[in-house]
């Protein structure tokens, strides 16, 4: 994103926030920033999830950095967690240059905790159920966070722990995690490494094969 793309969005980001109150997060991610690890360039109540300017991306902005730019679509409301446990109404809208590219990020975060509390006692009350309801999506607060939570997400997808995994288990592990972006954040491979306990050689020739199938899919 240009600086002047970045003060637009940092003022709307702004003014936002002061229509919508302090339950309303408003972040701004640029995915064109040099270290992608730092992609939040603009926030406002970011006492919701507890991040801050300069914060890494989202399991949505990794998502958005590893597939097909053209193919992204704008995210309408969603239900998204943070770690503290708020529940939060989520929506993502790709920012695009002239070509149509995707450049930003602007997310808007919204606190519904107390309100689903009070929904859930009042269907309580009158007899209505909460079925159908979505797992919401983790929102973490920095780099680390977002790697664990995407380790154990390979863990439930494989249905094992990783020290448990076969080396085709692991394959299929790694293929996920390349998916869902976590190999864009920094030192993530050596990490992937430790957590799988396999030599990097061994990563590399996984993450390969993982590609390969993907491709034949």
């Amino acid at each position: 994103m240009s600086p002047a793309q970045i003060e637009f969005y940092r003022r709307l980001a702004r003014s936002l926030a002061l229509q919508f109150g302090p339950n309303c997060e408003i972040v701004v991610h640029d995915l064109e920033a040099d270290d992608l690890d730092h992609s939040i360039v603009a926030i406002e109540n970011g006492h919701i999830s507890g991040r801050r300017l300069g914060d890494g991306p989202s399991h949505v902005v990794l998502e958005a950095l590893q597939g097909a730019p053209d193919a992204l679509e704008d995210r309408p409301p969603y239900l998204t967690k943070t770690s503290d446990g708020k529940l939060l109404k989520s929506s993502t809208v790709f920012i695009r240059d002239e070509a149509g590219w995707p450049r930003g990020i602007l997310a808007i975060n919204f606190d519904i905790t107390l309100m689903k509390a009070f929904s859930g006692a009042l269907g309580a009350l009158i007899g209505c159920g909460d079925a159908g309801a979505t797992e919401p999506e983790p929102i973490t607060k920095n780099i680390g966070d977002l790697l664990d939570d995407l380790f154990r997400e390979c863990e439930q997808v494989v249905g094992k722990p990783a020290s448990l995994m076969t080396k085709e288990e692991r394959v299929r592990a790694i293929g996920f995690l390349d998916r869902r972006g976590a190999f864009l954040i920094s030192k993530s491979s050596q990490k992937a490494c430790e957590f799988f306990g396999i030599s990097k050689y061994s990563f590399y020739s996984y993450l390969d094969e993982a590609k390969g199938l993907q491709e034949e899919g």
